[in-house]
């Protein structure tokens, strides 16, 4: 069941098996917290927490620009009104790079992290291709879909998974255009920071696909 922070209007899952420590996970720029379910579904014997990012799905924006200090505060918040100590902490693209903020600053509330289709070191080339979807996403917005999700997935995985991008294509087609610029604007011209980076003091997992870009 979908919950609301009272104090900071966050949108959540909730799911409390036991006392163990929680696994949170943070969904990609465009989707929302439902993504996840094929992931709730298989740790069903864990705690499980998963939000809708500020500018997502049921939780709005409230100002006019995003930085990841609000996403960085978003986390903290909600664990901090849910009254959950420690957890472990999955990121997925944007979501990822969310918690490499996260674990650099509150380190000490992590028990281990996980980033998936994160970002490094991009080529000169590699920023071009981003930023070119960046410009389609701003004049083309059904195009822009579909060629996200041709790119996530493949053809033959579509054809026999029609449910699957039936489920995601919603998911970009409902949430608010202009909050979706805000946050792409974020990953497409993020800066590695190295410094930042060696902060993070905790158990990490870093993990890709083999043609991500």
């Amino acid at each position: 069941m979908s919950s609301t922070s009272e104090k900071f209007n966050t949108s959540y899952y909730l799911i409390k098996k036991n006392d163990t420590v929680p696994i949170v996970f943070i969904h990609g720029v465009g989707l929302t917290k439902e993504i996840w379910h094929p992931q709730i579904d298989f740790f069903k014997n864990h705690n499980i927490l998963t939000y809708d990012l500020i500018g997502h799905g049921n939780t709005p924006l409230e100002k006019t620009q995003l930085n990841f200090e609000d996403f960085t505060k978003q986390l903290l918040n909600l664990i901090d009104e849910l009254e959950v100590k420690r957890i472990h902490l999955i990121g997925f693209s944007l979501g990822s790079l969310i918690a490499r903020h996260f674990a650099a600053r509150h380190g000490n509330r992590l028990n281990s992290l996980v980033l998936h289709g994160s970002i490094y070191k991009r080529s000169p080339e590699q920023k071009r291709v981003v930023e070119n979807r960046y410009e389609l996403i701003k004049t083309d917005r059904p195009a822009s879909k579909d060629t996200a999700l041709r790119r996530w997935f493949s053809e033959e995985f579509i054809r026999n998974n029609e449910e699957i991008y039936d489920k995601i294509y919603s998911m970009l087609e409902e949430n608010d255009h202009n909050n979706l610029l805000k946050a792409y604007k974020l990953f497409i011209y993020y800066e590695d920071d190295d410094e930042m980076l060696g902060k993070i003091n905790v158990n990490t997992l870093v993990t890709t696909g083999q043609n991500d870009l």
